[in-house]
């Protein structure tokens, strides 16, 4: 049987991790099925989690067991999504364990509402490791500057992170630097460094919808029509660009002689996963943040329906390298314009983890609205 073009990409270099996960998606036994098309991993976040509770009903008998039972709301919260993250880590263990701790991860968000509290993070991701008790579960930390000290105690202390809501190529290397302070901690211990395993995920689709936005007004404002066109190119570049500067630094870091000695002792590069990377603008190819990604020791995490689409018609072909020089060249010439690409990220940055937050909260506003609705039900 042929192998499909999610292998393929797999085998190119890049692995597709699916950015959802729901009850239905493993119970109906599609989670299987995308596995053996290639599928690589699974990532949530409060957002997945909020409209996969909210606009089911999948969850609502368990919830109603739950609250029967005297459980907090927050209890709840925490025994439905455990319970995913450990239904689909099981699935994904023999990718962990066949690609030697590669691919096979489940990624669980460490509670919002903490990304600003370095220590409560620590020892909330400690507690979800613990009673998720998978070895491929991913804790996802924020990338803020609070979340770089808990990403460097986790790693050192053997647990998986997914560090996310990277935007700006400043994050990427701060991110970078944390992972490689854990990795040092690992190896000051003797401990095996191929034990903790990270990924540092960085959000792409938002930052092209902002700048083409700014860049939007721009055009509605100028009614020279060669400098409308020029800015017309501009569109849909920044994302992709600002990736291929910080593709090129993850190139540097992991050849650097510092992290060549940690690869000695047996540690794993800390790829880069492109998140956020359905298109939400109509004009752009449904595919357009898979195909310009394409690139080694990466992952990109998708959508079903971007799944879908690539599967379809998605071609493996590299996209980004080690030559930055085209990148630079549109970073330049939106500065021209006064768009500052890292102002546009510290912006998307905030916003992403009020977005968490407020996605945290709906998600436990919708767990206490069925289980009051469902206590009213007497079996």
């Amino acid at each position: 049987m042929p192998k499909t073009v999610i292998e393929n990409l797999r085998d190119f270099g890049q692995s597709i991790w699916l950015d959802t996960i729901s009850r239905s998606l493993i119970a109906s036994g599609r989670l299987k099925v995308m596995l053996a098309q290639g599928l690589s991993g699974v990532t949530s976040n409060p957002t997945i989690f909020d409209k996969a509770i909210s606009q089911s009903k999948d969850y609502d008998e368990t919830i109603a067991q739950l609250h029967r039972k005297g459980k907090s709301v927050f209890e709840v919260y925490d025994d439905l999504t455990i319970s995913d993250v450990q239904a689909a880590t099981d699935i994904f263990r023999p990718l962990y364990e066949k690609t030697d701790k590669l691919d096979g991860y489940v990624s669980l968000e460490i509670n919002p509402k903490l990304a600003r509290l370095t220590q409560d993070t620590v020892e909330e991701g400690r507690r979800l490791w613990k009673k998720v008790n998978r070895p491929n579960l991913m804790l996802k930390v924020p990338a803020t500057e609070e979340g770089f000290g808990a990403i460097e105690v986790l790693l050192a202390e053997g647990m998986n992170v997914n560090a996310t809501l990277i935007f700006s190529l400043e994050q990427y290397i701060k991110t970078a630097q944390a992972f490689l302070k854990g990795m040092r901690r690992l190896a000051d211990k003797g401990v095996r460094l191929n034990d903790a395993r990270s990924v540092a995920s960085v959000f792409v689709s938002r930052t092209d919808t902002a700048i083409d936005a700014i860049l939007e007004q721009l055009i509605k404002k100028d009614p020279n029509q060669q400098e409308a066109a020029r800015l017309q190119l501009l569109r849909g570049k920044a994302a992709v660009s600002n990736c291929a500067l910080i593709y090129g630094e993850f190139l540097e870091i992991f050849s650097s002689r510092e992290w060549k000695q940690f690869e000695g002792k047996g540690a794993s590069l800390q790829r880069i996963v492109w998140a956020s990377t359905s298109a939400k603008n109509q004009q752009y190819s449904d595919i357009k943040y898979v195909s310009e990604l394409i690139s080694n020791d990466t992952v990109n995490t998708v959508p079903d329906n971007t799944f879908e689409a690539f599967l379809d018609h998605g071609i493996v072909k590299e996209a980004l390298t080690k030559d930055v020089a085209a990148a630079q060249r549109v970073i330049k010439e939106l500065k021209t314009l006064n768009i500052d690409i890292n102002e546009v990220c510290s912006k998307l940055l905030n916003g992403g983890v009020i977005a968490f937050e407020k996605s945290f909260d709906s998600l436990l506003a919708s767990i206490e609205e069925k289980a009051k609705s469902t206590s009213a039900v007497v079996v």
